[in-house]
């Protein structure tokens, strides 16, 4: 670390820029230009998809605080918006191989758009973002990460079941095993089965096609459109599957159905299954709509719909801070002082007063009063 740097995170220093941390006067001078904070700076753009929600790739420099990331983890980005007074935010998983600090990262990005109309980070930055554009990033974050490598590589084979940008995670732990020399020949063969609206909407169909064609024991499985997962399918694909190493990653649908297809864990098969979705899983359902929700601080109040704290919030006018939605990244979590809530991913109730919950995956259970 050089000298600048360790004057400029000094107590003193900080001390003479309050109010403002040291990295608001830096960020003045030059974007990439940072002591705590983690920006970005895009240097490529890659589509990977056209159509209605095209796909991008952004190729992204990080400041030195970088501190690298795990194959799997995800990052919070925030960007300005034109038109927006303040700082969105939105929760993407890295795409590219584990990085070390400072090292280049991708991120793969689905342009989504709100059903409410609100400005959306994914669109922009899937149709919009361009070689210059500055990114706001948090460090990398999350477990749902490969804890195998070359060095380590085990004797059984590794599952990977996808769905639409659930891809992704996938893709980086795949690319760091390649990248890191990994060879299932020598230790464990690793299944790829991923499904996609179509041809036209399937991610990386070159880069899986050429590692479907290497000498790598890597088996690639791409299902389209009406190519449903179903359990008989995947016990054709992958005999014993039940007893592999599995990483599920996709839409909510997609998990429900992969859920189902494997037995409750016995001992031996104990953490065998792991899990990321995009969405609340559909089964988990919804809180009960009766009662009123409360917003003290904003002093609204409003007949409980039973949908997500958050979303109840944004329609009373509100705007708490949030990122993924899908309660991964914590941004939008929130003192909750009276009532009941259930966690629409785990389906858990809770009725402790007092409690910090993530209002984007919590919905009411009667009356329930939230400190926003």
């Amino acid at each position: 670390m050089g000298l600048a740097q360790t004057l400029l995170r000094s107590r003193a220093v900080a001390a003479l820029a309050t109010p403002h941390p040291v990295d608001r006067y830096l960020e003045l001078v030059n974007p990439m230009w940072a002591v705590q904070e983690v920006r970005a700076v895009v240097t490529g753009v890659r589509r990977e998809t056209g159509g209605e929600h095209p796909v991008t790739t952004l190729v992204l420099q990080p400041t030195p605080t970088w501190r690298g990331h795990r194959a799997g983890q995800h990052v919070q980005v925030g960007v300005e918006l034109p038109g927006i007074a303040t700082r969105l935010t939105r929760v993407f998983t890295i795409s590219s191989a584990a990085s070390a600090p400072g090292e280049k990262i991708t991120l793969t990005i689905r342009a989504h758009d709100h059903r409410d109309g609100r400005p959306s980070v994914s669109r922009h930055l899937a149709t919009a973002a361009e070689p210059g554009t500055v990114l706001h990033l948090s460090q990398a974050m999350g477990d749902f990460t490969l804890p195998v490598s070359p060095a380590t590589p085990g004797i059984d084979p590794l599952l990977f079941i996808t769905g639409g940008s659930g891809i992704t995670p996938a893709m980086s732990m795949l690319r760091t095993l390649l990248r890191d020399g990994y060879d299932g020949r020598a230790g464990r063969p690793v299944m790829f089965l991923h499904y996609a609206r179509s041809a036209d909407d399937q991610i990386f169909a070159g880069e899986l096609a050429a590692i479907a064609a290497a000498d790598n024991d890597v088996t690639v499985h791409l299902r389209h459109g009406h190519q449903l997962f179903n359990e008989p399918d995947l016990r054709r694909t992958v005999p014993g599957y039940r007893d592999t190493d599995t990483w599920v990653c996709g839409p909510g649908g997609l998990v429900d159905l992969v859920r189902a297809a494997y037995p409750d864990a016995s001992p031996a098969r104990a953490g065998r299954l792991r899990v990321e979705f995009f969405k609340p899983p559909a089964s988990a359902g919804s809180g009960s709509a009766e009662g009123d929700v409360t917003f003290a601080r904003a002093g609204r109040a409003a007949a409980n719909t039973g949908a997500s704290l958050l979303e109840q919030a944004e329609v009373l006018g509100l705007r708490p801070p949030s990122g993924c939605r899908m309660g991964i990244c914590f941004s939008c979590t929130a003192r909750k002082t009276e009532g009941t809530v259930r966690n629409v991913v785990t389906g858990v109730e809770s009725s402790m007063p007092d409690e910090d919950i993530q209002i984007c995956v919590s919905s009411p259970v009667g009356d329930c009063v939230v400190d926003l």
